[in-house]
């Protein structure tokens, strides 16, 4: 699979749109305003039909902000009508009541509301003042009406201190804390000196999770596990492999924190995504990335030398080792911090 890939993508990320209501500073895609090419409501159901027949199973909808988009609900209804199980991404200051009833309804909506903060403090440093009781509210409306949802936490050094209190806060609401890995993606790469945790953070966090089998890790943290939670899941990178990003304007990427130039492998628009998951120059190229100075490790076969998004913004090299692996850090060589 490292080698050839699928025959098509087990799930796709689809950055459905960059317009958001809020402007955190490590946002992946420096969301904010709409881009003048979004895909329509037409073209986005056109993709959804082409997902569905190429046998997608999950597409993870993020943004900016997912529901800012009228449409958004409806296309929700037609993927889900087509066969397509949906994980969303939102930050939940658009949610009130009529929203969250309609949500209730949908059998195949996994719904992720990111917190960065148990504290108004902790989260409005990150999110923007104020949104600690936006959030918290949405909250409260989704745990009344009966909408499952997990709260997602990025890790960062100022919320690092308050893991199990974020993992007892989303306990209190029947729901499950999913914490993802800080990237230097979007405005992230201006925020990654004060808020990208630091080594020892790193080292300390893997060590939590192997006493916290039911919280939930995103993206690349396999590399930062040990190896009895790796055997759980996932324990390589899985871009061009099993997933692939969709940008709102149609753009076909590896993954959504690598949305650069030089990883542009075709727009959605123009042909199919199976035409670009097969034949894409970017993709193959993932599929046989070589990190020579990763061969000698113990985990080289399962782990390939981590992931290639935080090595291409860490040294520009998508075939250099990931900086944070656990291997790494524990050796205390090639941190950047």
């Amino acid at each position: 699979m490292a080698k050839k890939g699928l025959r098509a993508p087990v799930n796709v990320t689809w950055e459905i749109t960059l317009k958001c209501n809020l402007h955190c500073v490590h946002c992946l895609s420096g969301s904010g305003e709409a881009s003048k090419d979004e895909l329509t409501t037409s073209e986005c159901m056109r993709l959804i039909d082409e997902l569905s027949a190429i046998k997608v199973f999950q597409v993870n909808i993020g943004g900016g902000e997912p529901f800012i988009r009228e449409d958004f609900l409806d296309l929700l209804d037609y993927s889900h009508k087509k066969g397509l199980v949906t994980c969303v991404s939102t930050n939940g200051t658009l949610i009130d009541n009529t929203i969250a009833r309609r949500l209730a309804k949908m059998e195949m909506l996994y719904l992720q509301v990111s917190l960065d903060g148990v504290d108004e403090a902790t989260n409005d440093t990150i999110r923007g003042k104020g949104t600690y009781r936006k959030i918290i509210n949405a909250i409260e409306t989704l745990t009344a009406n009966n909408v499952k949802f997990s709260i997602n936490t990025v890790l960062t050094r100022t919320n690092f201190e308050q893991l199990e209190s974020l993992r007892d806060m989303a306990g209190k609401y029947g729901s499950e804390l999913r914490v993802s890995r800080f990237r230097p993606s979007g405005r992230g790469k201006a925020s990654k000196a004060d808020l990208g945790p630091t080594a020892e953070q790193l080292e300390y966090f893997a060590a939590w999770l192997e006493g916290h089998d039911l919280v939930k890790t995103g993206d690349s943290f396999f590399c930062l596990t040990s190896d009895h939670r790796r055997e759980k899941g996932l324990d390589m990178c899985g871009a061009a492999k099993m997933t692939c990003c969709v940008s709102p304007g149609g753009n076909v990427y590896p993954c959504a924190f690598m949305q650069e130039p030089p990883f542009y492998s075709g727009n959605v628009r123009r042909e199919s995504i199976k035409k670009i998951w097969d034949n894409s120059l970017i993709f193959k190229q993932f599929r046989n990335i070589n990190v020579k100075s990763c061969m000698t490790c113990y985990r080289f076969e399962v782990c390939r030398g981590g992931c290639p998004a935080m090595a291409y913004h860490t040294y520009h090299d998508i075939n250099m080792p990931d900086p944070e692996c656990l291997v790494n850090l524990k050796a205390g060589t090639g941190i950047t911090l």
